[in-house]
């Protein structure tokens, strides 16, 4: 399995319902890593993966509504939980959009399967990997 890997970084603020929580409930700000990895079996006739720049843009274009923004008063997030694992998902959902619609180049449309991995510190992180 071949695969390509680009990131970017978000500052966002926050808060979370939920005593599960604790201090988390207030809003606190974070800034994230997101890793986008996406393989695929073979590589194309051109010898990649996917166009690395339009990885890396697709994922930019994604994230460029979230940074410097309050998740808790964007539309599309509310009455949700916007946790690491969440927001994964997201940033996934918006990949996979990328590849079946050919926003990503020639390439793309052998990609397989994309893992979202988001770090918001040194110590923590979380995933979402699904096939496409």
């Amino acid at each position: 399995m071949y695969a390509v890997e680009v990131r970017d970084h978000v500052m966002i603020a926050h808060s979370f319902r939920g005593d599960l929580f604790g201090p988390a409930q207030k809003l606190h700000g974070a800034t994230f890593v997101i890793d986008v990895a996406f393989f695929r079996e073979d590589l194309s006739p051109d010898g990649v993966v996917v166009d690395i720049g339009r990885a890396h843009e697709a994922l930019k274009a994604t994230l460029a509504p979230l940074n410097y923004q309050n998740l808790d008063e964007l539309p599309q997030f509310s009455g949700l939980n916007t946790t690491t694992e969440f927001l994964c998902k997201h940033v996934f959902d918006a990949m996979a959009d990328a590849a079946r619609t050919g926003r990503l180049g020639p390439g793309g449309e052998g990609i397989v399967r994309i893992k979202v991995t988001i770090s918001e510190s040194h110590v923590a992180r979380a995933w979402y990997e699904s096939a496409l």
